[in-house]
């Protein structure tokens, strides 16, 4: 069954907080019949799940994907069964120790971060000095968490007033350059808006760079006292036209604020949710797994499951929740055909690992939210993009609930755009899948900047 039971996905790539260790780019040598054969295996985080591609530099190949990776205390498996291969190895110390295996042969392997000459991506959008404007080095204090805040404050080298947003980014711990895959497109955006007269905030999430405060315990609540923070950071320097950008969990995050806070004059929101989270969530995993080439027999299994176990999450009232989604998982696993379901004696393992993604304080709140219990307070300047090649939130149905919510709001200022053939990260793409994001050269679509900021200078 190509579709797992549980495809959450991760909202807006939210990264597991205990699987960052082992991402990165891990190399090694293969002793093969006398000759070294050098391998490298460059791990991502893509959602809750981990991605890995492998490089034989030696044989040309490069990028090749492969069909599934788990890092569970401390164990790492790679599954290359589309090549007929496995690795299989315990991280210590910085390295990983264990056996590669391909056509029923096992030859040892360590790896360690690769250290070697890194590929150059193409990423000609990323901004080069000399800088005709001026940047600023900020820090600044959550006073409800306590935790500390840094970012960069990008402004146009005037005198007047000028419009000025902070940017919020997507799920996951990101830097303030919001980077993945090499892309950094809150440094493009912040670059291109200084040139054009509006001034930007981009911050550290917590945990990342120079901002503190991540745990285990933190929810988009949490993320939304920063942004808050922020915007009377801002307002403290005398700043009056502040807005907020914010892409995915975001794009969640904007109207949370702006809702709240009056010196919030205008946000925009890129490819931010417009449906309650859950049904979100259910029409993302369908148009990923089927961009995957799953059966419609696989797409209709894992909806049914993952209602099943959002439902739970939602609702229960109990003391353990734990106990009671890892049943769920499984008993959908043993209801499987005998020949889809995993060995008996690696159910309990399994069910105990998806459980761990689902059971954190992050997720069970994120699943409860509501956009339109936001969006339809706001009656400030709202502008919503998305891409019609998103498969982690979907267009059409994700900015009419933004229409809804506004229009419920009596908001006679807003605007709703949608892209043609732009992805999740507003990449000009074909197929819309995570895979593709590092593999395109652009950041983010020149009509999307040009869009935002001259909506911004209008309004």
């Amino acid at each position: 069954m190509k579709t797992t039971f549980v495809a959450i996905i991760g909202f807006l790539c939210f990264s597991n907080l205990y699987s960052q260790q082992i991402v990165g780019s891990w190399a090694g040598e293969l002793a093969v019949s006398g000759t070294k054969l050098p391998l490298i295996f460059n791990i991502m985080q893509s959602g809750t799940d981990l991605v890995t591609t492998m490089d034989s530099p030696s044989q040309g190949a490069k990028d090749m994907p492969t069909t599934k990776t788990s890092f569970i205390d401390n164990q790492l498996i790679i599954d290359a069964s589309n090549f007929g291969i496995t690795f299989k190895g315990k991280f210590e110390n910085e390295t990983i120790t264990g056996s590669f295996l391909q056509g029923g042969a096992s030859f040892p392997l360590t790896l360690s971060k690769n250290k070697g000459t890194a590929a150059v991506l193409k990423r000609p959008q990323t901004p080069q000095p000399p800088f005709n404007y001026i940047i600023e080095d900020v820090t600044f204090t959550n006073p409800i968490d306590k935790n500390t805040l840094a970012g960069t404050l990008t402004m146009p080298n005037v005198k007047q007033q000028v419009p000025i947003v902070i940017l919020i980014s997507g799920s996951g711990q990101q830097n303030r350059n919001s980077e993945l895959f090499g892309h950094k497109p809150f440094w493009v955006i912040a670059d291109d808006f200084a040139k054009k007269g509006i001034g930007v905030l981009r911050i550290d999430d917590r945990g990342t760079g120079g901002s503190n405060g991540i745990s285990a315990t933190v929810t988009t609540q949490n993320f939304a006292g920063d942004i808050n923070a922020a915007v009377e950071f801002l307002a403290q320097k005398g700043y009056k036209k502040i807005g907020l950008i914010g892409h995915s969990e975001g794009g969640i995050i904007a109207p949370m604020v702006a809702s709240q806070n009056p010196k919030v004059k205008f946000i925009i929101t890129m490819a931010g949710a417009g449906v309650p989270t859950d049904e979100l969530l259910m029409l993302q995993t369908n148009a990923i797994a089927k961009a995957s080439g799953a059966s419609d027999e696989e797409l209709k299994s894992a909806q049914e499951t993952n209602r099943k176990m959002y439902d739970l999450i939602k609702n229960y009232k109990g003391n353990d929740l734990k106990g009671e989604v890892k049943k769920l998982f499984i008993a959908e696993m043993q209801n499987l055909p005998k020949e889809q379901q995993p060995p008996a004696d690696e159910i309990d393992k399994i069910a105990d690992a998806e459980t761990q993604k689902v059971i954190i304080p992050w997720f069970e709140y994120f699943l409860k939210i509501n956009p339109d219990v936001y969006l339809s307070k706001l009656k400030i300047p709202v502008l919503a993009i998305n891409g019609t090649k998103d498969l982690q939130v979907i267009s059409k149905e994700n900015l009419a609930g933004i229409k809804a919510s506004l229009e419920k709001a009596k908001n006679k200022k807003f605007e709703i755009v949608e892209f043609p053939n732009l992805n999740h990260l507003f990449q000009e793409a074909k197929t819309g899948t995570v895979e593709e994001y590092g593999q395109l050269e652009q950041t983010i679509a020149p009509q999307v900047l040009d869009k935002m900021s001259s909506w911004i200078l209008k309004n």
